[in-house]
């Protein structure tokens, strides 16, 4: 016998609320057989606004049930008064299986039942339920029956009275009706089942309720009321609008939720954003699995989706990704008016505050604290922009540690290269010297000689470093040239070009600039500014202004050069003139993850900045 059959004539659909895989099944099971009646598990006194709503689809709204207060007079005790505003609500919402089968049933020409007891005070309680997703693999008879075992009884009062009255509801529709099917919640089905098979028990009178009202919800908190999170919601309508298939948008969901916010990231930041390959996307997925089985799921939560892209891809890419899924594309214009939600609460029009109850509690949801700096308010940058002092600038401490590293590396790849030049070949004798030289050998393999290599120690040092990481560079991009003189020993002295980071304001008194090209002097010692020295007005760009004031104020004879191309008979005939010579270091043998990062840096408004500068720069 089919579990899930009361009798001959009902069927009872147990779902999980608020599941989109579950409004699929319901969808599913009253398309493939002859049903003529639908049951749910609501109070008729919401049946008139709540099938009202749903004509209102996809936009999302809430029926609304205000509770009665409390007005009898008790003793003053002098703390704050608790009395408050409480209501229980049914969100209409394309996902919830509830209102999936009463807007299949609408359209399919079905009778609807609203069965439950009416509830002057409703009391919500919640179950732990496996993920929906199981669905996809098993069917609805099969997830309920092995849900069963771990199903507990049900609270005394309230619940049990309004099973008890689904029980007998059913019984006088079954004499009206050829097929019914119920749709009740997963925990109230077997003791509804064992309600109805002990037959007329007595029952509890119905309470006297207040009138519904039909509000529509702010998109921008309409995830505080949706089952699924508002950006897959909103793709469950898509595919219902387009007829596409959304049996796995529970999956699938998540990914196209993934590349939008990439796209919009990349949009907003350009060259500033990360690089986000097909292996970190991959990595990415494997993470989020990896939490989602931790809490025993099979499909993500909204905090494990933001935490893991967080710790992969950086803070901006989070608030990029936590904004595309909060965002719900049917808002629109509603005829009812609209209310501000949050956790447990919504503000009404007239700016009252009450707490809701819903009438199809889901799975218990608990929520994280995930620690992610927003971004800066478009009117607080105008602010800060306007407060700057131009007379006090300096770098932060972090971000010059960072770049000073990545300069030795530079130096030591080119003094490497520089020891390669003068590497040399010769036949082997007595030593191995510095090693087998495989490709001489094989070239003079006809005549059964061994050649090794000879790598002389290297000759003299560099004290001047080159990085041009935008060639050629666009005057119009990168307005902001300086030279910056060291604070200490350890730090170079910095010639640099830049974009302007007055337009990119990150923090009071902190703005962003990107590199666009640099030349480090280290030991450090103090030269005029290169931007304003005459002696440098010879040169016609951006590049080859960096690479003369390099020439002219290196001591050593050789200086690198990192950029992506080999310098050119220009800048070589440049470096002759001043008797020097260039190590091209190419820009691609270091990771751009790490070369994107380095070229975003932050120029502070006076020193007293660095105590507070850690609370607002965020790193792409």
């Amino acid at each position: 016998m089919n579990p899930l059959e009361l009798s001959s004539r009902i069927t009872v659909l147990p779902i999980i609320h608020g599941s989109g895989d579950f409004a699929v099944e319901v969808r599913r099971r009253l398309l493939a057989e002859p049903f003529d009646c639908v049951a749910v598990p609501l109070p008729p006194s919401f049946q008139a606004d709540v099938e009202r709503a749903i004509d209102h689809l996809p936009q999302i709204s809430l029926v609304m049930q205000e509770e009665p207060r409390d007005w009898s007079a008790s003793a003053w005790t002098g703390e704050a008064s608790t009395d408050r505003r409480v209501a229980s609500y049914v969100p209409v919402d394309p996902c919830q299986g509830v209102i999936a089968a009463l807007r299949i049933a609408r359209e399919e020409h079905m009778a609807r039942a609203f069965i439950d007891l009416e509830t002057a005070h409703f009391e919500v309680y919640h179950a732990v339920m496996p993920d929906p997703y199981a669905l996809k693999k098993v069917r609805a008879e099969a997830f309920a029956a092995a849900v069963l075992p771990s199903i507990g009884p049900l609270p005394a009062g309230q619940p049990r009275d309004r099973v008890r009255h689904m029980a007998r509801q059913l019984r006088e529709l079954e004499r009206r009706y050829r097929r019914i099917c119920c749709v009740c919640a997963l925990g109230d089905w077997p003791w509804l089942c064992d309600a109805y098979r002990q037959g007329a028990a007595p029952g509890v009178a119905p309470d006297e309720v207040a009138a519904t009202e039909i509000y529509a919800v702010d998109p921008s908190t309409s995830l505080f009321v949706l089952g699924e999170l508002p950006y897959i919601t909103g793709l469950y309508e898509r595919a219902r609008h387009e007829l596409e298939t959304d049996d796995n948008l529970s999956i699938d969901g998540v990914k196209s939720l993934l590349l939008t916010a990439r796209d919009r990231y990349r949009q907003e930041f350009g060259q500033r954003a990360r690089t986000i390959s097909p292996k970190l996307l991959q990595i990415y997925f494997q993470y989020v699995r990896n939490l989602a089985l931790l809490d025993r799921r099979l499909t993500p939560s909204m905090y494990q989706l933001v935490i893991a892209a967080q710790q992969i891809f950086g803070d901006q890419f989070a608030i990029t990704l936590t904004e595309a899924l909060r965002e719900y594309p049917y808002g629109g214009q509603s005829p009812f008016p609209a209310v501000r939600c949050s956790v447990g609460r919504a503000r009404l029009p007239d700016g009252d505050v009450v707490w809701l109850k819903t009438r199809l509690p889901g799975v218990a949801i608990s929520w994280r604290t995930c620690r992610l700096k927003p971004k800066p308010v478009p009117i607080d940058q105008r602010q800060w922009r306007l407060r700057w002092n131009p007379f006090s600038q300096c770098s932060w401490p972090p971000e010059d540690v960072a770049i000073e590293k990545f300069r030795t590396h530079v130096k030591d790849a080119a003094l490497a290269l520089l020891g390669n030049d003068l590497a040399r070949s010769e036949k082997f004798t007595t030593s191995l010297k510095d090693g087998l030289d495989i490709r001489e050998t094989l070239r003079n393999w006809h005549t059964g000689d061994l050649y090794v290599k000879v790598c002389p120690p290297n000759r003299g040092s560099l004290d001047c470093v080159v990085m041009l990481f935008d060639v050629p560079a666009d005057p119009r991009d990168y307005p902001w040239r300086v030279t910056w003189h060291a604070e200490h020993h350890d730090e170079s002295t910095l010639a640099l070009f830049a974009t302007d980071f007055r337009s990119h304001m990150v923090g009071p008194g902190i703005g962003q600039a990107t590199y666009g090209g640099a030349v480090f002097l280290f030991p450090p010692r103090p030269i005029p500014d290169i931007w304003h020295d005459p002696r440098f007005d010879f040169v016609d760009t951006l590049e080859e202004r960096l690479l003369a004031a390099a020439c002219f104020h290196a001591r050593e004879r050789h200086i690198a050069v990192l950029s992506a191309a080999i310098p050119g008979l220009g800048w070589k005939q440049l470096a002759r003139r001043f008797g020097k010579k260039l190590i091209h270091v190419p820009l691609n043998r270091f990771s751009q993850e790490q070369i994107q990062q380095l070229r975003m840096f932050h120029v502070l408004n006076g020193k007293q900045v660095r105590s507070y500068a850690a609370h607002f720069i965020r790193k792409a």
